[in-house]
């Protein structure tokens, strides 16, 4: 492949407005597109730190990695208001080009402080921009998503739906399922289900209406064509290393039957992947789950990047949201050791370990009274301390590498410091075909979105304006009444009416009933706690 040309400096974040009052994001001038690619696979290792990638490639044996090949430059991960970023913001800005606030996804912040940032107009605080699926999926394209989370999770939220509060399963789920996506594959089936949404939508019902619905790798591989589904557990998936292969694909066999489904296309697709619980292994600083989940990533990106040079006509990206946990390799045990430490005495220890942290909870039995036989089973650890003995008993399983890790970790000397995120700048992966600039240099983690976006020949800030038109504003314009029905607060309904026609639109939902009949809109109705926003289409309704 020819030397790309390389991007320096370079990408300013311009999360501003026009002079005409819309929203804008950043221009990627300076990359170069001689022709337009047919499809982008985004693939996200949510919270891994460099010294993660390390040491993982270390316990692989030293062997280069499929991520190290695509490496060309870093990412700056902060926030619209913190130099440490949330999985939400984060994730929003790699989805839409705009940094956001802590918690928020895929909507504008209600202030813009750090250095660099223009400030957001009053008006569009919180206002929803669109995310680069939507905008494939607008211009025909078939959209994805994977993780090995809740598939509501921030960073999968944060290309489906669009809410100031992560938090807001019921409302995320719901956006996710009307967004008519193509392949949808994670974990989550119970927040789906009536009986645990405040809302009591029977969403997973709706979903077997309109996919190929699986929950066992067996249905999972039956699905060859079509649209898919697929979520093997209640919430969360395993770690690699504990997964059962009878119950759970691997991140890279669901990327594969992703890429399987979705390039059937002919318009091109947009595949979002995430490697959820690297994160969730480095906040409990237990490095066997990040161990476990970083390579179990790294072969999802091998089996995009197979795809992609077979293809010749894909972008592959893959960056972090955010570091996390400040991982070293050598710890205050190597202060004064460090240069002649060897290798061994950082990659032995975790070596023995078969399970994570996580994964120990079901071998211990209701008394813990095998504590000891299980870490020595398991992680080959024979010289457990009373207290470390005591805080494994005492722990819950859902918490349990919070216990483990660190006691793992220190027999390795690997060091730590925090159990949060840190605001690193972290590494940039991209294989571009031929017709494509490499994205190089120092780049802010909105710049991912525009170069996206650029590549595929898709303009965001059109999108978000065809996507979240302000119901209030529009309709009134027309003459028409409007209000949003909260009467079932769990459950708003935007009504417009005017002369003989009456819109319902119910929140999170693509559906209009124009004097009862249903009509489909190409996007999902959103409601930001301040305003209702619609879809131009829900707009042209009423003339």
């Amino acid at each position: 492949m020819k030397l790309k040309k390389i991007i320096s400096g370079i990408l300013v974040v311009a999360l501003a407005f026009s002079i005409t009052g819309d929203v804008c994001a950043a221009t990627i001038d300076n990359v170069k597109v001689e022709k337009e690619v047919k499809n982008v696979i985004l693939l996200i290792p949510d919270g891994m730190s460099t010294g993660g990638l390390t040491l993982a490639r270390w316990y692989n044996g030293g062997e280069e990695l499929n991520l190290d090949s695509m490496a060309s430059g870093l990412v700056r991960t902060y926030s619209a208001d913190a130099p440490i970023a949330d999985s939400a913001p984060a994730g929003t800005a790699m989805a839409t080009g705009f940094k956001s606030h802590t918690g928020f996804v895929g909507v504008l912040p209600d202030e813009n402080t750090m250095p660099g940032l223009n400030p957001i107009r009053s008006s569009d605080k919180r206002k929803p921009v669109a995310s680069i699926l939507e905008a494939a999926k607008l211009n025909g394209k078939a959209t994805g998503i994977i993780a090995t989370s809740e598939i509501m999770h921030a960073t999968p939220a944060d290309f489906t739906a669009h809410d100031p509060s992560r938090k807001n399963y019921d409302s995320i789920s719901e956006q996710q399922v009307y967004q008519n996506l193509d392949v949808v594959i994670g974990g989550g089936e119970k927040f789906f289900t009536s009986e645990l949404r405040g809302d009591k939508e029977d969403l997973l019902s709706v979903i077997k209406k309109e996919y190929r619905y699986a929950s066992t790798p067996v249905e999972f591989h039956d699905v060859t064509s079509g649209k898919l589904w697929a979520m093997f557990a209640p919430s969360a998936l395993s770690y690699d290393f504990d997964r059962n292969p009878s119950k759970e694909p691997s991140l890279g066999e669901m990327t594969k039957k992703a890429i399987d489904l979705l390039s059937k296309d002919q318009d091109g697709f947009f595949l979002m992947v995430e490697g959820s619980k690297i994160d969730w292994a480095a906040h409990a600083n237990d490095p066997i789950g990040m161990i476990s989940d970083i390579l179990a990533f790294d072969k999802a990106v091998g089996v995009a990047l197979d795809f992609a040079k077979n293809d010749g006509n894909t972008l592959v990206i893959s960056a972090t949201d955010h570091g996390n946990s400040g991982i070293t390799i050598g710890a205050s045990s190597t202060d004064n050791t460090y240069d002649t430490t060897p290798l061994s005495s950082f990659i032995d220890p975790l070596k023995k370990a078969t399970l994570t942290g996580e994964g120990i909870g079901s071998k211990l039995n209701k008394e813990r009274s095998n504590v000891e036989a299980v870490m020595k089973n398991y992680f080959g650890i024979t010289d457990l301390s009373k207290a470390e003995i005591k805080a494994i008993k005492n722990t819950a399983d859902a918490s349990m590498n919070y216990t483990v890790g660190p006691i793992i970790a220190k027999r390795a000397n690997i060091g730590f410091t925090t159990k949060g995120h840190t605001g690193e700048d972290v590494t940039l992966y991209v294989y571009a075909p031929e017709s494509i600039d490499q994205l190089t240099g120092t780049v802010e983690n909105a710049d991912i979105a525009l170069y996206m976006a650029k590549a595929m020949g898709l303009n965001l800030n059109e999108t978000t304006k065809k996507l979240f038109v302000k119901a209030e504003d529009a309709y009134v314009a027309k003459g028409a009444a409007v209000k949003l029905d909260t009467a079932d607060e769990t459950n708003p309904v935007l009504i417009v009416n005017k002369g003989a026609v009456e819109v319902k639109m119910p929140v999170n939902k693509n559906i209009a009933y124009v004097n009862g009949e249903k009509t489909l809109l190409d996007g999902v109705v959103v409601y930001n706690g301040i305003n209702t926003y619609v879809p131009q289409s829900a707009v042209d309704l009423v003339k």
